[in-house]
């Protein structure tokens, strides 16, 4: 009998359309300062492919160089692309990311056993793998039947100006500078990279996508 492993949502970070970028840095109480917490979700085009989908996911966010060195993604979490290509607002496929041994699994895209805030590690899937990347070293890449995945630290890519932020919502201030502080400058995020093609997701047009991370219980 195959083994499932059942998983249930533990943080859940914006996301209504591809071409959206979206930040969520230790909002969320339930997740906040865990491996759980998601900073970032991107999707877009792929710059290099124009018949391929990126999906980027950051997690444990404002690292400092000397925390990088020993961050690691946790095995007990699985980090899940969701994806809804027929406009219900319920994920049609998943990308299933799930961590063991300093080595990512991508399962999928799959149609989901369970949708909503209940997950499935869908280990029948057809699957990419990766050795994690260490800090400051290049990247390693892993791909197979044309999908591409990369984990490891990279650098904070969003950029927000708090403290010019916090001048404005307390009334003394009435815009952002230009091109102002990057609070997030010098941090670094536990990032997980998929790129696929197009065809494999479906769907006429717009998707509607978001990113989950469910702890296994």
């Amino acid at each position: 009998m195959k083994r499932k492993t059942i998983l249930t949502l533990s943080s859940l970070a914006i996301i209504a359309t591809v071409y959206l970028f979206a930040a969520d840095h230790i909002d969320a109480p339930g997740v906040a300062s865990t491996t759980s917490d998601i900073t970032d979700f991107y999707a877009f085009q792929s710059p290099e492919n124009n018949s391929n989908l990126v999906f980027v996911a950051n997690v444990q966010g404002l690292l400092s160089p000397s925390a990088t060195q020993s961050a690691a993604f946790d095995e007990n979490v699985m980090i899940e692309f969701n994806i809804d290509n027929s406009g219900d607002n319920r994920e049609d496929l998943v990308i299933q990311c799930y961590f063991l041994d300093d080595q990512l699994t991508v399962y999928g895209p799959v149609a989901p056993s369970f949708t909503g805030t209940t997950s499935t590690l869908e280990t029948g899937a057809s699957s990419t793998q990766v050795a994690v990347t260490p800090y400051g070293q290049q990247a390693i890449m892993g791909e197979s039947n044309g999908i591409k995945v990369f984990a490891g630290p990279r650098d904070d890519p969003f950029f927000m100006d708090i403290a010019q932020y916090s001048e404005i919502i307390a009334g003394n201030a009435t815009a952002f500078n230009n091109p102002g502080a990057d609070t997030f400058a010098g941090t670094n995020v536990m990032s997980i990279v998929v790129e696929l093609p197009k065809a494999l997701i479906g769907g006429s047009g717009t998707i509607n996508t978001w990113v989950t991370s469910n702890r296994k219980q």
